[in-house]
């Protein structure tokens, strides 16, 4: 069950537009951004599982946190008398919450950290109270991460930088603070004069939607531009360095990451601009061996198409809408995580980070 409500109370004080309140989840639709501001109270995971879908939510973080508060709602509006069954209601909520996305792996990280968190209890009780603690460590771990990452991230920005981003990798994506652009906040805070150049990213705009409204809210420079202006900026000398944020990272260093960003790493190798990939552990994804094989969401039609009520393109044309590319390995300068900063060759570096972390 999902109804909109007012102005959440603190949201000015940050972008953390994911709110555990009372006994459901409040969230900050993304799709109405930057016109309006509304928030959606939601009561059950089925709602939750439609919010993920449609976008109203996004960012692998952000998903992971959402995915995490849905098993919550799901243990706690269940009557089920007896553990058995409300382990077997848990289920039902992982595996429906886990059709919703299938790029971003933090979604299925998260879900998973939940199912074997119901396992360690012994009464329905126990076991509801559990799931929400653990959602709640989960979105307060994912925080802690972002500005551990942010503060390692800065250093390699340097004083005066113009920075380019694609899509948005910020406090929306992540319930707070950001990857890439928490590697700018933080360069930002420690006194460093940097500009940021974001993408609009096409189709549904998350740059010019959603990160020129975060960092203008800062107070951080930031120039929009089309998609396509990027590799003439470039061969300019306009540009530093690029960051951005990812959805699933193989153990080879392949990135998975909104569509568009394939295209950026070319270019700046191209132009001998480092290429910067900012993103939390819980992105990593070891049992994968390359990009290869990660799956890449195909959305419906119509965002192509169009945009919001206007359409741009003849009916009878053909759409093809994958939400994301993989750039492969070669063309990352690093690899920034909470627990340190990876390079070439990834293999051996991701592995170890992971390694440090457990």
């Amino acid at each position: 069950m999902t109804t909109t409500i007012g102005a959440v109370p603190g949201f000015d004080a940050g972008i953390i537009p994911i709110v555990w309140r009372d006994d459901c989840l409040l969230l900050l639709d993304q799709t109405l951004l930057p016109s309006e501001e509304r928030w959606l109270e939601l009561r059950d995971v089925h709602a939750v599982a439609e919010a993920i879908t449609t976008m109203r939510v996004r960012g692998a973080p952000a998903i992971g946190v959402a995915a995490a508060y849905g098993i919550a709602l799901a243990a706690q509006r269940s009557d089920a008398a007896t553990l058995e069954d409300l382990l077997a209601e848990v289920d039902r909520a992982v595996a429906e919450l886990g059709g919703t996305r299938p790029t971003a792996v933090n979604l299925f990280w998260a879900l998973e950290r939940m199912r074997v968190a119901s396992r360690r209890t012994a009464t329905p009780s126990e076991c509801r109270a559990l799931l929400l603690t653990e959602a709640l460590a989960i979105d307060t771990e994912n925080l802690a991460a972002n500005q551990q990452m942010g503060a390692l991230g800065a250093g390699l920005i340097p004083e005066g930088a113009t920075i380019l981003t694609h899509c948005n990798a910020g406090a929306l994506a992540t319930n707070g603070y950001g990857t890439a652009l928490g590697v700018v906040r933080a360069a930002h805070a420690a006194g460093k004069t940097v500009r940021v150049i974001a993408d609009e990213t096409r189709p549904l705009l998350q740059g010019a939607r959603l990160t020129a409204w975060e960092l203008t809210r800062d107070g951080i420079p930031t120039t929009l531009i089309a998609d396509s202006m990027a590799g003439s900026l470039m061969q300019r000398g306009a540009i530093t360095c690029v960051i951005v944020g990812a959805d699933r990272i193989a153990a080879n260093g392949d990135v998975a990451n909104k569509i568009g960003t394939y295209q950026v790493a070319v270019l700046a190798k191209e132009n001998g601009i480092p290429f910067y990939v900012a993103a939390p552990l819980s992105t990593i994804d070891l049992t994968i061996p390359s990009g290869d094989l990660i799956p890449i969401e195909e959305r419906g039609e119509e965002e192509v198409r169009g945009f919001g009520a206007v359409r741009t393109a003849p009916a009878a044309v053909t759409i093809a809408n994958p939400a994301f590319d993989v750039t492969p390995a070669r063309y990352v300068s690093a690899i920034i995580t909470e627990r340190g900063i990876a390079r070439a060759p990834y293999v051996t570096s991701l592995a170890l980070v992971a390694a440090e972390a457990r």
